[in-house]
């Protein structure tokens, strides 16, 4: 059976601001674009949470839904939320695919989860996820490094790199900041 692969997530922290893009296309194995405006990108515990999501779809929503109850039971704790998640996920075996990828932030914290119960908090207040993740992370390390460009306009600029170089990355950007 096919599988759901590729997409590009990113996320800047700069200023005070954080902001998470991701792309919108679902690629179907490695030759068929199945849909090109899903929202990868998506708000949690009443907006207080932005979340990007790289991996299958099945982990995506399940991921989601099960980082949301640990938000809801911690009261919007994000670090103690990810790392009761990520114990969760290491005594379970986690979900099925072992690439499948969050990025969570809040107004102070960004972190990367991984479906296997990794924890990262990144450095520079930089991350990325996906098929294309390399690619904008090294565009948005760049930038970080010789301008001063803000969260937004950095993200944007790395994910249009990305999407340029990533046939499983498309433009079809959403992004939200916090």
């Amino acid at each position: 059976m096919e599988q759901f692969r590729g997409t590009t997530i990113i996320a800047i922290k700069r200023n005070g601001k954080t902001v998470i893009a991701g792309d919108g296309q679902v690629t179907l194995g490695e030759h068929v674009i199945l849909k090109g405006t899903a929202h990868k990108v998506r708000r949690l515990y009443n907006g207080k949470v932005i979340v990007g999501f790289a991996g299958g779809t099945a982990d995506a929503y399940a991921m989601f839904e099960e980082f949301e109850k640990m938000l809801n039971k911690y009261s919007g704790s994000l670090m103690r939320s990810a790392v009761e998640y990520a114990k969760t996920l290491r005594s379970t075996g986690g979900h099925n695919s072992s690439g499948a990828c969050m990025i969570v932030a809040d107004k102070d914290t960004l972190l990367m989860l991984t479906s296997v119960g990794d924890v990262v908090e990144p450095d520079e207040g930089v991350c990325a996820t996906g098929s294309g993740g390399f690619y904008a992370l090294s565009a948005a390390k760049a930038l970080i490094r010789n301008t001063d460009l803000d969260a937004k306009t950095i993200a944007i600029k790395s994910m249009e790199i990305a999407s340029d170089i990533c046939v499983y990355t498309n433009k079809n950007f959403i992004i939200e900041e916090i």
